[in-house]
């Protein structure tokens, strides 16, 4: 099974960087969610009488939050349906998933990203998450939820999340294709951390987001919103006068991920 991920992997490596060919991700740094944010998760759902998932499994929680404590429940959204579980015999489930076939929008939260891989990669319910973007809806997350919809999994390590790669989780959900995704990213001084993988792996594209801060991805483009910045880590970047081997892109930057370069 690890031989077959890692072959996938490679192949996935070798395809231009694109987001889904439907629908949009909402991808968010961590930290505090700006109304910016907020409010362009919820006009992509389709407003705030549209059906949304909020999936809190990343926190490591047994007991999942409630509804009312959600970020979209105090936005004023009216249909809300919390998804946990930790267990894939449920995750595969018709039950389960029922509340995600009738959804337009899916919310990922943060925590741990290799919980998530544990309870949803490669069940029915990804499977569901899939078409939720197929039927144009948005996928979102914030921190674990954002590394998690990267192709390639940073930080997936159990053993804690200073470690950028580890055997058996060094693969996402990939709504974003051939990408890994990093978060936190200069509040944490992680700004060097993702030069590691874009060496081991070279064909991948690297995006480092900080806090409060989020690239709105449609097909083969992203825009940055909220307070901060986005980096991009790119092999074929040659390094800038001050020697970094990544760039920095701002809000209402806008970003080509087939062609990897700046509008």
């Amino acid at each position: 099974m690890r031989a077959l991920a890692f072959f996938l992997l490679t192949a996935i490596c070798y395809a231009g960087s694109l987001g889904p060919d439907k629908g949009s991700l909402v991808i968010v740094g961590g930290g505090t969610l700006g109304p910016e944010i907020v409010d362009r998760f919820i006009a992509l759902a389709g407003g705030k009488d549209a059906r949304f998932i909020y999936v809190p499994t990343a926190d490591g929680q047994e007991k999942a939050m409630a509804v009312d404590k959600t970020f979209l429940a105090k936005a004023g959204c009216k249909n809300v349906t919390i998804l946990h579980t930790k267990d894939r015999a449920v995750a595969n489930s018709k039950e389960f998933i029922e509340p995600i076939r009738h959804a337009s929008a899916v919310w990922f939260g943060g925590g741990r990203q290799w919980i998530l891989v544990d309870s949803y990669k490669g069940t029915a319910t990804e499977k569901e998450f899939w078409k939720v973007l197929n039927r144009g809806g948005v996928i979102g997350g914030t921190s674990a939820g954002a590394t998690i919809q990267g192709s390639y999994l940073v930080r997936g390590a159990r053993e804690g999340n200073t470690i950028m790669m580890a055997p058996g989780y060094e693969a996402g959900l990939g709504f974003l294709k051939n990408a890994g995704i990093d978060q936190h990213l200069i509040v944490r001084k992680r700004e060097n951390d993702m030069l590691q993988v874009i060496d081991a792996h070279p064909k991948l594209l690297g995006i480092g987001i900080d806090e409060s801060t989020a690239v709105v991805v449609h097909r083969n483009q992203f825009e940055v919103i909220g307070a901060s910045k986005v980096a991009i880590y790119d092999k074929a970047y040659a390094p800038a006068a001050d020697g970094k081997r990544y760039y920095f892109l701002v809000k209402g930057d806008k970003f080509d991920l087939k062609k990897r370069h700046r509008l």
